[in-house]
C-alpha cells in the first residue's frame, strides 16, 4: 500500500488560514528582529526586562489594537480609540485627585475601582453612539470615528485645560495600588554592582494579556466572533445566512469603545497623568499593529494574537532605531511607515499566491445570529 505524501502535504497546507499564515509571518519577523537586536546591539536586548518594559509601555496599545482588529475584521475602522484613551486618563486622574466628583470618605481601593468603572462607562458610551450611527444609519465608520476622535480630544480641555498628575505627596495610597509591579526573580539580571534585580511587570500588562486571550477565544469559538468574520468577508452572504449584520457591526463598535475605555485606565495606571496630548497617534499605531499582525483593511481576515506581535514589532523597531544612534524622532516614524508598507505589500503577495478570493478559516462554520 502506497501513501500519497504529496496529497497529504497539500491538505495540511490548505488547513492554514490566511489569518493564521499572516500571523505566523509576523511572529517570525518579530523573532528575527529581536534576535538581530541581541546579536548586533546586545545591551538591553539581552535582558528579559527589555521585553517586560515593552509590555509595560505598550499595554494600552495592545488593548486598542485588539479593538481595531475586531472592527477591521467586520470591514470597518475606528480612529477614535486614542482620543477615548486620552479622555479616560484625564477624567480618571481628575476623579482620583478629588477634583471632578465627590469622593470624600472613600478608601483608595474604592476610588481606583470607581475610576475603572468610569473608564468602562465612557468607553461604552462612545462605542454605543458610534456603533448605532454606523450600523443603523449606515454612516461611514471613518467619518463617525473621526468625529468621535475630535469630540474626545475636545472634551479633555473642558475637563481640565492644564495637565494633571498624581503625586506621591497628595495621592500616595492610590499610587501604591495602580503602580504596583509584580516581581519575577528568576528572570532578573544583575546591575553594575552585581546585585540581582528582579524583572518587574505592571498590573496593566496582566489586564492587557487577559483581554488579548479573551478576545482571541471569542473570535475563534463564539457565534458573535464567527459573525464578525462573516460580515467582514461578505455582508450580502452573511445576510443570506441569517446573520443580523447591523447588530453585528454595532457590537463590533461597542467592543471597540469598551476596550478603548479599559485601555485609557491602563494608560493612566502607567503614566499617572492626564493630558490632552496623551496617546497621540495611538490610533495609527493600533491600525498599523493590526495590519502588521495580519488583519486586512478589506475585512474578513484578522487575528488578535497577530496584532500583539504587531505591537511588539513596532516597539522593537523603535528600540533598534534608538540603539543605532538615530535619536531624531522622525527616524522612528520613517522606519515604522516603511515596515507598514512592507507588510501591506507582503499581504498582497501572499494572498495573491493563495488565490484572489480570501477564504475564511476552516473552523468557521457560520451560524445564525
Amino acid at each position: 500500500m502506497t501513501v500519497n505524501t504529496k496529497a497529504i502535504g497539500q491538505v495540511r497546507r490548505e488547513k492554514i488560514s490566511n489569518a493564521n499564515l499572516l500571523m505566523y509571518i509576523s511572529i517570525g519577523i518579530f523573532a528575527a528582529m529581536y534576535l538581530a537586536g541581541i546579536l548586533i546591539w546586545g545591551g538591553g536586548f539581552r535582558k528579559p526586562q527589555q521585553i517586560f518594559d515593552i509590555l509595560n509601555n505598550y499595554a494600552y496599545l495592545i488593548i486598542i489594537g485588539c479593538a481595531l482588529t475586531i472592527v477591521m475584521i467586520t470591514g470597518g475602522i475606528d480612529i477614535s480609540v486614542a482620543g477615548i484613551v486620552a479622555l479616560v486618563s484625564m477624567v480618571d486622574v481628575m476623579f482620583l485627585k478629588g477634583r471632578l466628583l465627590p469622593a470624600e470618605g472613600m478608601s483608595d481601593g474604592v476610588k481606583v475601582a470607581l475610576a475603572a468603572c468610569i473608564a468602562i462607562g465612557i468607553g461604552l458610551a462612545f462605542g454605543a453612539v458610534q456603533g448605532a450611527l454606523v450600523a443603523y444609519l449606515d454612516i461611514q465608520p471613518f467619518i463617525i470615528s473621526l468625529a468621535g476622535m475630535f469630540f474626545a480630544r475636545g472634551m479633555i480641555t473642558i475637563v481640565s485645560v492644564e495637565p494633571m498628575q498624581l503625586t506621591v505627596q497628595e495621592e500616595p495610597g492610590i499610587l501604591d495600588i495602580i503602580q504596583h509591579r509584580i516581581e519575577i526573580g528568576f528572570l532578573g539580571s544583575p546591575n553594575k554592582k552585581g546585585v540581582m534585580i528582579p524583572a518587574r511587570i505592571e498590573i496593566g500588562v496582566i489586564i492587557a494579556i487577559a483581554i488579548l486571550f479573551i478576545i482571541a477565544v471569542m473570535l475563534r469559538k463564539s457565534r458573535i466572533g464567527r459573525n464578525f468574520y462573516a460580515v467582514g468577508g461578505n455582508r450580502q452572504s452573511a445576510l443570506m445566512l441569517g446573520i443580523n449584520v447591523k447588530r453585528t457591526r454595532f457590537t463590533a463598535h461597542l467592543f471597540s469603545g469598551l476596550l478603548a475605555g479599559i485601555a485609557g485606565f491602563v494608560f493612566m495606571m502607567h503614566n499617572v497623568s492626564g493630558n490632552a496630548t496623551n496617546a497621540t497617534a495611538g490610533e495609527m499605531d493600533a491600525i498599523a499593529s493590526s495590519i502588521i499582525g495580519g488583519t486586512l483593511l478589506s475585512g474578513g481576515v484578522g487575528n488578535v494574537i497577530g496584532t500583539f506581535f504587531g505591537v511588539m514589532i513596532l516597539a522593537t523597531i523603535k528600540l533598534i532605531v534608538t540603539a543605532s544612534g538615530l535619536t531624531k524622532p522622525w527616524w522612528q516614524t520613517i522606519t515604522s511607515g516603511a515596515m507598514l508598507a512592507l507588510f501591506i505589500l507582503l499581504q498582497s503577495v501572499v494572498l495573491a499566491n493563495r488565490g484572489k478570493k480570501v477564504k475564511l478559516p476552516g473552523w468557521m462554520k457560520l451560524g445564525k445570529g
